[in-house]
């Protein structure tokens, strides 16, 4: 039960949101930004590496909606929720990619984690600074996303293929479409 009085139809973010527009706004604005704005990474790279850090903060409704939508952007589904689960997307996606997860990865455990080695890793696999910039970003501000929806005792639907709605809308429609929450139709 969440710890303030937020529609209960509306799990994680999506109930804080619609709580308080004021706050919702500038978060939007944020998470379109690190997501869907200018990057040399791509929309679905950049839901990946949220989904990583998500899963690593055990935050459920961040992990497998961000999951969802890079699933949603690959044309791949909700299967990979459980290769971001079981760790096997690293061995599959580009190695560019694997080295900006390990930066993330570090970033998740502390800012200061952030190893030498692993921007050079990084920078070895075809990383630019703007790509460990953007990697960094986006494993601060979702660790930062997480702990806002767990710190206030959100709910998160069951099963993943509850978030397939949600993973498509993010895809398709980027984060100003949070700004009008609606509830899944399967909440799971």
């Amino acid at each position: 039960m969440p710890h303030i009085e937020i529609d209960a139809k509306l799990p994680g973010i999506l109930g804080l949101l619609a709580f308080r527009a004021e706050t919702a706004g500038p978060l939007n604005a944020l998470v379109e930004a690190l997501l869907r704005g200018p990057s040399p990474l791509s929309a679905a790279e950049r839901e990946i590496i949220a989904a990583h850090v998500s899963r690593l903060n055990q935050c459920a409704f961040c992990f497998k909606s961000h999951a969802a939508a890079a699933g949603a952007l690959l044309e791949v589904g909700v299967g990979i929720i459980e290769q971001i689960s079981n760790e096997t997307l690293q061995s599959t996606c580009s190695p560019k990619l694997a080295a900006l997860i390990r930066i993330a990865t570090e970033v998740q455990r502390s800012g200061k984690a952030v190893s030498v080695d692993a921007v050079a890793a990084a920078r070895a696999a075809g990383a630019t600074d703007v790509d460990v910039h953007d990697t960094v970003l986006i494993a601060a501000a979702f660790c930062m996303f997480n702990r806002y929806v767990d710190g206030l005792a959100t709910w998160a639907p069951a099963g993943d293929e509850a978030y397939l709605e949600m993973g498509e809308l993010l895809a398709t429609r980027g984060y100003g479409a949070a700004a009008s929450p609606q509830a899944p139709t399967d909440a799971g």
